[in-house]
């Protein structure tokens, strides 16, 4: 143990003289470890964030709700786009149908697409915003969060159809600016009075949610059809339903529920596909997976050619380290210093040099994460794992790079290399 002990203490030191020996050359020669690692760590860093931030907003949507669109997320959308774009529009009867005859759902919500209009009060609009009329389960469903006193409509505001109406965050901001609270206040749209009742947190860090809500203007179903005039039949319009699970009922049981349903709602014959797909977070997660692997195997591949690089460059200096202390190996050997311990004197001292560069590297990502998540409000973090990964690459490309170079050392002659 004190013999190992030496042998660090001595590769270190070693080390260290060369770097400070010659510091454009050991700059030079790091350069290719400090690339690789950031290359590979900073891709991993990058990824990992995004995936971190997906997977985050994955888990506070749940996998227990399925999504029933025309189209499947799974598939390309530009393939089938006109099949798809000629199955019909999903209906508020249809709603209803699941409503009654689904045993093992707990939430079912339907929204439409009402219009964009232009909303003004007193002297400020905001013109095109989009109007969502929805159900009363999609606050649940779409998770909405309000600012300050904000609220969702009451059972007796939503079966009345009353005028009132739930504003983006982008859309309250545009309308009222800044310092002003929009809830009470009644804004007009198309010459008619709506009363806001709530302001929807921005969406914010969160990368993944069913819909972005800051730019538009919800309002309850009944009166998107009382007030505004949209077609139950969702002809002419976008619609879609979601339907969420009950408790410790599987998804798969809540899918075969809603096929049996549709289909009978639409005529479907035994032999007919479904003119709908059923689509859930877990579609999205497996793409994710492929997607996130490319990304972080494109970081590796480019790294390791910086760090082949970077490995022949330590390997040169250990060459030139072993030739200028040919002598002093010579003496060591002569005095007794077994091969193993010149080997691991020699092998430690080209792992010191990669692990340097290697804590550039990291060092450059660190700085670079920092930045970027100041300037765009995006949380890009350096884990302590991907530290360990770094650390542990240095450690094996040291060792790579220090093999040949230590094991020509160890094999040395004593008298041929004193006389050296």
């Amino acid at each position: 143990m004190r013999q190992f002990f030496r042998i660090l203490f001595e590769g270190a030191a070693q080390a260290w003289q060369q770097l400070m020996a010659n510091k454009l050359r050991s700059f030079l020669s790091l350069l290719g470890v400090t690339i690789g690692i950031f290359c590979i760590i900073g891709v991993k860093s990058a990824v990992n964030s995004l995936e971190d931030n997906i997977r985050n907003s994955m888990s506070k949507l749940g996998n227990d709700v399925i999504y029933i669109d025309k189209f499947s997320w799974s598939e390309d959308p530009g393939a089938n786009y006109w099949k798809w774009m000629r199955r019909p529009n999903f209906s508020y009867p249809e709603y209803l149908a699941l409503q009654e005859r689904m045993e093992n759902a707990d939430k079912i919500g339907f929204w439409q697409y009402v219009g964009s209009k232009t909303l003004k009060w007193k002297s400020s609009s905001v013109e095109d915003a989009p109007f969502l009329g929805i159900t009363e389960d999609c606050y649940e469903l779409f998770h909405l969060e309000f600012q300050n006193e904000g609220r969702y409509f009451s059972p007796v505001e939503y079966q009345s159809g009353s005028d009132v109406c739930i504003l983006g965050g982008v859309v309250a901001e545009g309308l009222f600016g800044e310092g002003i609270d929009p809830v009470d206040r009644d804004v007009s749209i198309s010459g008619r009075k709506l009363r806001v009742i709530g302001v929807l947190k921005k969406s914010g860090k969160d990368l993944l949610k069913p819909f972005n809500f800051d730019n538009v203007v919800l309002v309850g179903f009944n009166l998107a059809r009382r007030g505004f005039g949209i077609r139950s039949d969702g002809r002419g319009a976008q619609t879609s339903l979601m339907v969420k699970a009950a408790d410790g009922v599987d998804i798969e049981v809540v899918k075969d529920e809603v096929i049996s349903v549709l289909r009978g709602q639409r005529r479907l014959k035994p032999l007919e596909e479904n003119n709908f797909a059923l689509n859930t977070l877990s579609i999205l997660s497996n793409l994710f997976d492929g997607v996130f692997g490319t990304l972080n195997l494109a970081g590796f591949v480019i790294g390791i050619f910086a760090l082949v690089v970077g490995m022949f460059s330590v390997a040169n200096i250990m060459f030139v380290s072993v030739r200028e202390r040919t002598n002093l190996i010579g003496i060591k050997m002569a005095l007794g210093a077994k091969r193993w311990f010149i080997l691991l004197e020699i092998l430690f001292e080209a792992v010191v040099l990669c692990v340097v560069g290697g804590l550039f590297g990291l060092l450059l990502i660190w700085i670079i994460t920092e930045v970027i998540t100041r300037l765009i409000d995006f949380d890009i973090h350096l884990s302590i794992s991907n530290v360990l990964v770094g650390l542990i690459t240095s450690i094996i490309v040291g060792v790579l790079s220090g093999l040949i170079p230590a094991s020509q050392a160890s094999r040395m002659d004593p008298v041929e290399a004193i006389r050296k």
